[in-house]
């Protein structure tokens, strides 16, 4: 038996190569499939089935794209109206070499969600490993919010029966293998493993120990956002997408031309906070290379051409795989030489202060500053520097009002990253003195200054 995992960096999302004896599945394939190809090539195999355990929200699915290239069928829970392959139901088997696939109907996260438990004939008749997509994660459950708050408390029961009618009494040893791993938007405590086990599971996920009542009240308490993206994903994965069968070939741009087309086009500097904060292109938007997964969904759209900016072009390719993946079709170029080729043409550029924790620490008393963090609401309830405000970094350019322009911004967030996005927000849309603070609560917690939370 072959068995792979795939991940994909930002989005902590896993898909899985399995095979035997030349024959091969994928499980929840992301849009740049040439891995899944590399793979089958390597061990000599043909992917003849294409595995979706629920129409995912966070990225766009590359199934129509691997089947196009293979010619494999495509399933999916029957809960759902796809316009592409094919509803699977509960007890359907299919089979690859010595490897027997049949499919649990498991709602909760979504309606049509599924397990896909595997046995090896040759070996035993146990199962061996399930598939649980979004609905069991290491240490973790799937979100139940996805159709609105008034479906949370059913969602939640459905995953509740999901979880220990259908997926725990597979045995213990029984390994699983989840669609997300740790930092995915998808779950909010996933484990940073690859792989669990049943046992394991019921023993150590704190959701597991919990009634059905406790861990529908659980779910109904939660709260996640959710980034406007995620919509057109979900339509994205039931009706199915443009097929790419290559990576588009992105114009390299010279220093005049995107002076020229700047009004008209969206530019991403993907260099981290510190460098942008050095010195970067006026009016230009900063996600840090590995932060375009979980942050490009709520600040680009997809019809205005997309221009990407790092320090001298080397970050580029991992960059756009990030942004297919989310479906922007609509990246155009990148700046050729990278912000090294601007400055060194006379390029008017713009800087953004930063500070140590050291440096906030001992101007905290000034009543100029506005201290703003840009974490997660419970995070900030949790734990926060006295006297800061919040607002989601994911929501923030919806809430500028409640920023005052006439008061020094200093940002922080977990490190610096998400404040360095935030940072470029507010230059954009005119905020004249806004620091970050490198290192944020993090730092701040290792110099050992003192915190507060409700």
């Amino acid at each position: 038996m072959i068995f792979e995992i795939v991940k994909s960096k930002g989005l902590s999302h896993k898909s899985y190569f399995i095979g035997s004896k030349g024959a091969a599945a994928v499980i929840d394939p992301r849009r740049d499939v040439d891995i899944y190809l590399d793979i089958a090539r390597a061990h000599d195999m043909n992917v003849e089935l294409i595995f979706e355990t629920h129409r995912n929200e966070d990225y766009t699915v590359g199934s129509l794209e691997l089947s196009k290239l293979v010619d494999a069928e495509i399933h999916h829970g029957a809960g759902l109206d796809f316009e592409y392959g094919n509803p699977a139901h509960e007890g359907d088997i299919f089979e690859i070499g010595s490897l027997q696939l049949e499919v649990l109907e498991t709602p909760g996260h979504t309606n049509e969600s599924i397990s896909i438990t595997v046995k090896d004939k040759d070996a035993s008749d146990d199962v061996y490993m399930v598939f649980t997509g979004d609905a069991l994660f290491a240490g973790e459950v799937g979100r139940c919010d996805i159709y609105g708050p008034g479906e949370v408390e059913a969602m939640a029961g459905s995953l509740y029966d999901s979880i220990h009618e259908k997926i725990l009494p597979l045995g213990e040893g029984v390994i699983i293998c989840p669609a997300h791993g740790s930092g995915s938007v998808c779950g909010a405590e996933i484990r940073d493993v690859d792989i669990t086990t049943v046992g394991y599971e019921k023993k150590t996920n704190p959701l597991l120990q919990k009634t059905r009542k406790e861990f529908v009240e659980h779910k109904v308490a939660e709260r996640f956002y959710i980034p406007p993206y995620f919509k057109r994903m979900e339509l994205n994965n039931q009706q199915g997408v443009d097929i790419l069968c290559r990576l588009p070939q992105l114009r390299s741009i010279s220093t005049v031309e995107l002076q020229e087309m700047f009004e008209s086009v969206q530019v991403v500097d993907v260099r981290d906070p510190e460098s942008f904060a050095g010195g970067h292109i006026p009016g230009t938007l900063n996600i840090w290379n590995e932060g375009i997964p979980a942050f490009a969904g709520w600040f680009l759209n997809y019809k205005t051409p997309i221009v990407l900016v790092d320090q001298d072009g080397s970050r580029i390719h991992g960059v756009e795989r990030y942004l297919i993946r989310l479906d922007y079709d609509n990246i155009y170029g990148y700046l050729s030489g990278g912000f090294s080729s601007w400055f060194k043409s006379a390029g008017p550029t713009e800087t953004i202060k930063t500070c140590s924790v050291h440096e906030l620490r001992e101007e905290m008393e000034d009543p100029s500053i506005f201290l703003l963090d840009v974490r997660k609401e419970w995070e900030w309830e949790e734990e926060r520097i006295r006297g800061s405000h919040n607002i989601y970094l994911g929501i923030l350019e919806k809430n500028l009002k409640e920023v005052p322009k006439d008061k020094k911004i200093v940002v922080y967030c977990d490190s610096g990253y998400k404040a360095g996005v935030a940072a470029s927000i507010l230059k954009i849309n005119g905020y004249l003195d806004v620091t970050n603070v490198l290192g944020s609560i993090m730092a701040w917690k290792m110099a050992g200054y003192p915190t507060s939370g409700d």
